[in-house]
Order: structure tokens, then C-alpha cells, then sequence
């Protein structure tokens, strides 16, 4: 060989190559080796975890932001934890990749033959290979030092050409053999289209928006996950017609352009935005995902829409597949369709909310509050919970400002998330993230690790007591009734504010606007350390448009 290179750091070079900077990691026995050995010189900065599925949501995060994340686990007891991050990422078009330390051949040869178990196995060497394999773009075992580059090569290619994460089977035994060094740069692998779908699906949208009088963009998140803000900005621009994005896609786009017309998430959008839908008689959807998220009592007009997706043309009863979007965007670009001139719905102001400050914080109150300070510099993230009402609403100015994993919609997502999108943002912006209680109590302990590594989220909990939004998808009429909430969607009070004094950070505990305006000062000032802000709020208080459903 001309280089000397080891499987360990075959894997490493190619992860830093990527754009990785960061890995998450739990300490484990079948791991640690090539974490002390590999990760640890390299130019990648190991952030030891508290537990598998924070360390997934932070890597989720982080991918976001940076375009490939990744965390390293050990065999089954570990890895298994992290399989629900792993599936959101998977459900969300992440780029995620998962390394699992694992027992040796020897050991793997020993269990199987005689029944003589090493830690964590359970029945063999297909166990953990098995379940990740339903749940990721490739699923690799490294036990073979001559295929190691191939398969690595192989497994990081999908991640980054899927977006969506890869499984890396790194057996103990292989970390220190010697292979072939890295040859070149990977790269995705390239779109391709069928020239004649392409061609038709062109003609077919350009026809529409040439005698079209009203028609209208509606982004989605393909365009971030694919990289084509720019893109579909200069198609919007050149149309002149106004766009609306989906609570996935929030803030792909800067809400600060005039053309931006609001959130289009069925009824929890602003009415408004519901006016210029159902007016449009033409919507180009680039990028869309149809879920239950984004419908929410409405329907789109399939006769009027047209969906252009990953890799296919969808309108009425027309279809085209393998069009890429990306070359869609350039074929309708290269026609030079006319502009339109269709006004775009006024926004209200956004205005200082005029409030008692001795006022107890309602929930809507809270959002109307927090809105006086999200500027340009602003990533807010929200948790699946009532929260997604509040946020769909929020004016975020900076492009890809906005995090919520909707479509998965896995709680207590958002604030180990914030871990992730902390470490990948610009040193000028700040993480501001609304999470739920309930959810709140299932990934806590992201607060550690965050005071570990003086990061500084703001973590809003909106404590109402309940799982309010479980209770609501359930029956919503219990909000503007006596009826009492589900025992099931009850929650043991936590003093969430007092678990800064546990984990070394900031918190504070605030039921009225004046205590909120305080904390959230103080929070502002702190750099040090994550903040937590505790939210009081009546248990039945629920954001103005998730109101639709409890009528």
C-alpha cells in the first residue's frame, strides 16, 4: 500500500471529507476504541451524549443545518435505543449516519456456535443489521478489511444522494486493520431524468402558468433537503406570484420576501392564506409532502395542483415519472414564463403585544408575546405538541430559520434537536425552541449535555400539565367544555425551571407577561449555558388556530 490507513480512520477521513465536524456519541465498550484511537485526533469533535435518542435527535439537528450529521452507539443496547431517531430521520430525508461498535468476529463465531454469549447480543450477527436495514438508505457490516472502503464509500454515497440516514456496522476487531486509503471525493450520485416525462411535464406546468390568472407556488421541503432555495426563488421572483410554504418547509425561504404570503397548513392556516388557496387556479407545489400535518381539516384541489416532487410530475390525471425536481426547475426557468401580477395578502404588523403585564400568559398570549424577538438571527424549533399551532404563525425572517420534525412528529424531539442545530449554526444566531411538557420529560437530560458543552438554547416548556395535544387529536371539544381531560393525557408536575439547579444552566418559571419579558432578558444575556424558561399556562388555554377543531 502507498499510505498507510486503517478501517477506523477510512471511515473518519471520510466523514470529515463530508463536512462533519461534530459526532455524537455514547461511551461503549465495542465503540470506544475507534472513538479514543480515530475520532478523537481527527479534526472531528466527539460530544459525549447522555443517552442513544438524544444523541439521534442532536445529530438530526445538526444534519439539518450542516448537511450530514452522525453518532456512534454500541451494539443492540445502544443502538436499539436510537432506532425512533433514526426512523424520523429516515421518515424526514436527513442525512444521518449511524456507526455501531460491535463485538468482534471471534466473539460473533463463539455465540453462534457454542451459545457462549458476549454483552448486548441476542440472537447473532443479523440482529442489529436487520432492524436498521428497514429504516436506512444502505445497512453495512464492516468485517472484512479489503471491503471496508467499498462499503463505506457505498453507505456515505446513499446517505448524502437519499438524504436519508445509512447504518455503519463497525466491528471491534477491524478498527486498526489496514486498508486502502481514500481515493478522490464522494459525491451524491447524480439526478437523472427521462428526457421525454421531463419534457412533458414542463409543457404541462408552463401551459398552466402561461393562462393561469391566479396562481400560486407552495413550497416544500424538498427544496431544503435538495439544496434548491436559490432555485425556486428565482422561478417565484420571475413569475411574480406570491408563495406559501408548509409547517415542514417553514422558513426554507425567507418569510422577510415580498412575494411570502404565510403557512399553508390546512385550517391552522391564517385566514388569509386559506383565501388565496382556495382563489389560486393554478398551484405549483415543488416540493410538497402530503400528511396529516399539513391537511388538517382542508383538502387541496388535486384538479388544480400540480405536485412536483423527488422524482415525479403529479397534476390531475397527468403523471410523469423520473423528473427530477431539480431539472423541472430548469426547464421551467429555460422557458421564461411571463410574470403575473397578483397582489400578495397583507400580513398584519407585528407590533409589541399591548398586554397587562400582571396578566396571566394565555397560550396564544405567549406566541403574540415572543414574536417581538425573533429577528434575522433566529432558529426557532418547535416540538410535536401545541406548539406547532403557536410557531406556524411566527414571523422567522432568516432563511432555513425554522425546525420541526412534522411529519415524523416523534415528542421530545426539539430540544436534544437543539443540541445539534447549536454546534451547526453561524456563531451570530441564537436557537430558540418551544417544547411541550410532556414532551419536555422524555428528553430532559439534553440539558446536560448542552451545559456540558456551554451551549446556549433557549428552551421555552409550556407547562399546561397534559398532553394537550394528545388530548386533542383524541377529542377537542374537551377545551371549550367542563369536561375533564383524559386520565392518560394527565402529567406528574415536574418543576421544570428548578432543573437548572440539577444540570449547572439557567432557568426560570413565569406566569404572567412581566415575569416573561424578564426571563426571557435574562436568557438573552446568558451565553453560557442553555436557559430554560418555564411557561405557566391553563391547562385548556390553546393557540387561536388549533381552535377550528374544538368548535
Amino acid at each position: 500500500m502507498d499510505e498507510s490507513c486503517t478501517v477506523g480512520k477510512y471511515l473518519v477521513e471520510r466523514l470529515h471529507q463530508l463536512g462533519l465536524e461534530h459526532l455524537f456519541s455514547i461511551a461503549g465498550d465495542y465503540s470506544i476504541e475507534w472513538l479514543n484511537r480515530c475520532v478523537q485526533p481527527s479534526g472531528i469533535r466527539i460530544i459525549e451524549e447522555v443517552n442513544e435518542v438524544n444523541a439521534g435527535y442532536a445529530a438530526d439537528g445538526y444534519a439539518r443545518l450542516k448537511g450530514i450529521g452522525a453518532l456512534c452507539v454500541t451494539y443492540s443496547a445502544g443502538a436499539l435505543c436510537a432506532v425512533n431517531a433514526v426512523a424520523g430521520a429516515y421518515v424526514e430525508k436527513v442525512p444521518l449516519v449511524l456507526i455501531n461498535g460491535t463485538p468482534s468476529i471471534k466473539k460473533t463465531i463463539t455465540f453462534e456456535q457454542t451459545g457462549f454469549s458476549a454483552h448486548h447480543f441476542i440472537t447473532g450477527r443479523e440482529t442489529d443489521l436487520q432492524s436498521f436495514e428497514h429504516i436506512t438508505a444502505a445497512a453495512v457490516r464492516i468485517e472484512s478489511p479489503d471491503l471496508a472502503p467499498m462499503l463505506i464509500d457505498y453507505a456515505l454515497t446513499q446517505c448524502v444522494s437519499e438524504r436519508r440516514p445509512v447504518y455503519v456496522e463497525l466491528l471491534q476487531d477491524m478498527v486498526d486493520l489496514e486498508c486502502e486509503p481514500p481515493r478522490g471525493a464522494l459525491r451524491p450520485a447524480r439526478t437523472l431524468s427521462d428526457r421525454t416525462s421531463l419534457e412533458q411535464s414542463v409543457a404541462q406546468i408552463c401551459a398552466k402558468l402561461d393562462s393561469a390568472e391566479n396562481p400560486l407556488v407552495w413550497v416544500g421541503v424538498e427544496i431544503d433537503r435538495l439544496g434548491l432555495q436559490e432555485k425556486a426563488l428565482t422561478l417565484i421572483r420571475r413569475l411574480n406570484v406570491p408563495f406559501a410554504t408548509e409547517l415542514l418547509s417553514k422558513a426554507v425561504l425567507s418569510e422577510d420576501d415580498p412575494l411570502f404570503a404565510g403557512v399553508l397548513d390546512g385550517q391552522a392556516s391564517s385566514a388569509a392564506v386559506l383565501e388565496l388557496a382556495r382563489t389560486s387556479d393554478f398551484v405549483l407545489a415543488l416540493g410538497v409532502w402530503l400528511t396529516d400535518i399539513n391537511s388538517l381539516g382542508w383538502d387541496p384541489d388535486f384538479d388544480k395542483t400540480a405536485f412536483a416532487s423527488l422524482d415525479a410530475v403529479k397534476f390531475g390525471t397527468y403523471f410523469g415519472g423520473q423528473v427530477a425536481l431539480e431539472h423541472l426547475l430548469d426547464g421551467i426557468l429555460a422557458e421564461k414564463v411571463r410574470p403575473r401580477v397578483r397582489k400578495v395578502p397583507e400580513r398584519p404588523a407585528r407590533g409589541v403585544l399591548a398586554v397587562d403585564p400582571a396578566d396571566r400568559i394565555t397560550y396564544q398570549g405567549f406566541y403574540d408575546f415572543i414574536q417581538q424577538y425573533i429577528d434575522g438571527n433566529t432558529i426557532v424549533g418547535s416540538d410535536a405538541s401545541l406548539n406547532y399551532f403557536g410557531s406556524l404563525l411566527l414571523d422567522v425572517p432568516a432563511q432555513g430559520g425554522f425546525i420541526a420534525q412534522s411529519s415524523y412528529s416523534s415528542i421530545g424531539y426539539i430540544a436534544p434537536a437543539a443540541t445539534g442545530v447549536c454546534l451547526a449554526k453561524r456563531p451570530e444566531q441564537r436557537v430558540m425552541v418551544f417544547s411541550g411538557d410532556g414532551g419536555f420529560q422524555m428528553t430532559a437530560q439534553c440539558l446536560s449535555t448542552q451545559t456540558r458543552f456551554k451551549l446556549d438554547p433557549i428552551v421555552f416548556v409550556v407547562d399546561n400539565g397534559v398532553y394537550a395535544v394528545e388530548q386533542w387529536l383524541a377529542d377537542s371539544s374537551v377545551f371549550h367544555t367542563d369536561q375533564p381531560f383524559y386520565p392518560s393525557c394527565l402529567l406528574h408536575p415536574w418543576n421544570y425551571s428548578r432543573l437548572s439547579d440539577v444540570f449547572g444552566c439557567r432557568g426560570w418559571k413565569v406566569g404572567t407577561y412581566q415575569e416573561l419579558a424578564e426571563a426571557v432578558a435574562g436568557a438573552l444575556a446568558n451565553t453560557d449555558s442553555p436557559s430554560v424558561i418555564q411557561v405557566m399556562v391553563p391547562g385548556k388555554s390553546i393557540p387561536d388556530n388549533a381552535k377550528w377543531k374544538a368548535q
